[in-house]
């Protein structure tokens, strides 16, 4: 089995969505969208890591693949629940009606159906794709609902009295939606209620993600095409990981979004995030790290590590893991003295100071915090080189991590991230002030 430290990274050719994140029996799971044959997207398998602190990362191969007319083109993004001491894997399951004759991994003219299916496991390592499959919310044909072809995504979670379910739609005349549903024994599933915005916010919603904390609720949202702040966003297809604090009545699966909504991280590079509770009973996420381009060994795909999500004033904040950051306690004077997972960096940077972390450049001005990976990643029309956080509240602290392919810079704990694919950086850390390095 392949171990990897801190950055969980496509064991090999590629990889995207997280899914089925959990604590259960001890494990740190995350499965994953998975394709095994190439570099590149195709007819998705759920991979599987598993971790004991959410630092060190074991990849376990294949969990779900295709088996069912309901799935035998893909089994798509989804999450994971515990119920009884079994675990249970709910994902959408895609059948293309016309594949492409030249690559059939690929549908024409998104001529396909989507449903809703069920997996379990009491080990959670072991899934009998052949047997335990079961579809919950079949393909959602001429209804008033939500999209047949374009309903995916869902999120589990046990309220007060039953089990819901948030799924990611659109409507006919393509706006961004999600779908709720209820259960009392997950097995049968009746619609409840919808939620939408206004066209502004994308033709798709994926990978929802509703939960709650102590500052708020929160709705994760991925949207497909959006025009939220204008050409200077423009960025993998004006598709983005954004955030709302909600208003959910469970009783009705009422859902009020306001017009408040911010950037899961001003990087831009991060999408189809999910989250769960550790051990400790904080709520966590990960994302998936969109790649421009393969690295160096051939696979593309990575997720950022951890962190726990809070909500203050309003604001979400996405601060470092505290097992992340005790992972790194071995001081340094120069990168080249890191351990291959690569190092910690703590600074402070005022108003007017640039910082240099091996050609990706960092300054602070006018209070927000910008960065610039032109020197350190290829460029294309589908790349964002530059990016911007709103006006810092206060503070003038900075935790980076750096890895070989990944730069993730935490502002005033978590206040705003930003994180970006990165390539070729150099063996340096120049300017900021009280800087400290750190390795794993």
């Amino acid at each position: 089995m392949i171990t990897q430290k801190i950055h969980l990274k496509a064991p090999d050719n590629w990889v995207n969505d997280p899914n089925g994140f959990i604590y259960y029996k001890g494990y740190y799971h995350i499965f994953y969208q998975y394709f095994p044959y190439a570099p590149r997207w195709g007819t998705m398998h759920w991979g599987h890591a598993v971790s004991k602190d959410l630092v060190t990362w074991e990849h376990r191969g294949i969990a779900l693949f295709p088996t069912k007319k309901e799935d035998q083109n893909g089994c798509f993004s989804g999450s994971a629940i515990e119920k009884d001491g079994t675990m249970h894997l709910v994902y959408t399951g895609v059948r293309y009606e016309d594949a492409d004759p030249e690559d059939i991994h690929v549908c024409r003219a998104d001529h396909l159906k989507s449903a809703q299916l069920m997996i379990s496991s009491e080990d959670g390592f072991y899934f009998d794709n052949w047997a335990d499959k079961r579809v919950i919310i079949p393909p959602l044909s001429d209804s008033p609902v939500g999209h047949p072809a374009d309903t995916r995504d869902p999120k589990i979670w046990r309220g007060k009295d039953a089990w819901y379910l948030i799924v990611g739609s659109r409507t006919e005349d393509s706006q961004g939606q999600v779908l709720f549903y209820r259960s009392e024994d997950l097995s049968t599933w009746k619609y409840v209620n919808k939620a939408a915005k206004s066209p502004s916010f994308g033709w798709m919603w994926e990978c929802p993600d509703y939960f709650e904390t102590e500052g708020g609720s929160v709705l994760l949202l991925s949207v497909m095409g959006a025009s939220l702040d204008g050409p200077s966003r423009s960025c993998h297809g004006n598709n983005h990981n954004i955030c709302f604090p909600v208003k959910f009545q469970e009783d009705t699966c009422e859902m009020t979004i306001p017009d408040t909504w911010q950037f899961l991280d001003c990087g831009l590079d991060l999408y189809a995030a999910q989250t769960t509770v550790d051990e400790a009973g904080r709520r966590i996420m990960t994302a998936w790290l969109r790649m421009p381009e393969a690295a160096e060994a051939g696979w593309i795909g990575m997720f950022c590590p951890p962190r726990v999500v809070e909500v203050k004033d309003g604001h979400v904040y996405f601060r470092m893991h505290p097992n992340v950051q005790k992972a790194y306690s071995r001081e340094i004077t120069e990168p080249s003295q890191a351990s291959p997972a690569g190092y910690r960096v703590c600074m402070n940077l005022s108003e007017g100071e640039e910082a240099d972390i091996g050609g990706f450049l960092i300054r602070r001005e006018d209070g927000h915090i910008y960065t610039d990976r032109t020197a350190v990643c290829p460029g294309n029309k589908d790349v964002l080189l530059t990016a911007c956080t709103p006006k810092i509240m206060e503070g003038t602290q900075l935790e980076i991590l750096v890895d070989e392919n990944m730069v993730e810079v935490f502002i005033n704990h978590g206040e705003y991230v930003v994180s970006q694919a990165v390539y070729h950086l150099g063996k340096w850390v120049r300017g900021g002030s009280s800087t400290v390095l750190y390795s794993a």
